[in-house]
């Protein structure tokens, strides 16, 4: 009876330990220097990379890969900012346009209601009631584009708000990391360097 127990505690041992290193295998398989964001391919250079005491010690390839895929995220960022900027100023040119055309018919609609005996409309001769009812549904029309175009113009302008922030943080995340690698290999250099002095005085 007390073999069967030992055996039964020993497979449930041996099945949670491979249960727990099948989940660990998975989570590492996800992590990829080539694919994914830059956060996981900074945490795949992490795991990865060689212990030593207190530092990691980065093949120069891994890092040099880093800055490159991160390079090519924040040209990404820019393009994309360079994108939205120019489909701003294209909206914010039509919306200058709509607000000089609606002020134009505007002044012209008062001009005309002004002039009482005057039904005269693009050339054409119109009652008064289908007079005001054109003019005022050009004004309608020319209104509702204003505001339509107000909308993608703030629309464009948090796009490019959203897209500064992303750059910013994405640029911020590549130089804490730039630094903390920076340290590490200066720390690992130093260390070397003090063991090696120490050989050299010990022999």
């Amino acid at each position: 009876m007390k073999f069967f127990k030992t055996l039964l505690f020993t497979a449930l041992t041996v099945l949670c330990f491979s249960t727990a290193s099948a989940q660990t295998a998975n989570n590492e398989e996800k992590l990829s220097l080539n694919s994914g964001t830059i956060d996981n391919q900074f945490e795949y250079v992490i795991r990865r990379s060689n212990s030593w005491q207190d530092y990691k010690t980065v093949k120069k390839t891994w890092l040099y890969a880093l800055k490159a895929h991160t390079i090519d995220s924040l040209n990404a960022v820019h393009k994309d900012l360079n994108d939205t900027r120019a489909v701003v100023e294209t909206q914010a040119k039509e919306i200058e346009g709509l607000k000089a055309n609606l002020a134009n018919t505007k002044t012209s609609l008062d001009n005309t209601i002004a002039e009482k005996d005057s039904m005269v409309l693009f050339g054409m001769q119109t009652s008064k009631p289908n007079y005001s009812l054109i003019l005022w549904s050009i004004v309608g029309v020319l209104s509702a584009l204003l505001l339509f175009f107000i909308y993608k113009f703030k629309n464009s302008n948090a796009i490019t708000k959203q897209a500064k922030k992303t750059l910013a943080e994405t640029e911020e995340e590549f130089e804490e990391h730039r630094r903390v690698a920076l340290e590490r290999e200066q720390k690992v250099r130093r260390q070397l360097q003090d063991e090696i002095n120490k050989q050299k005085n010990n022999g």
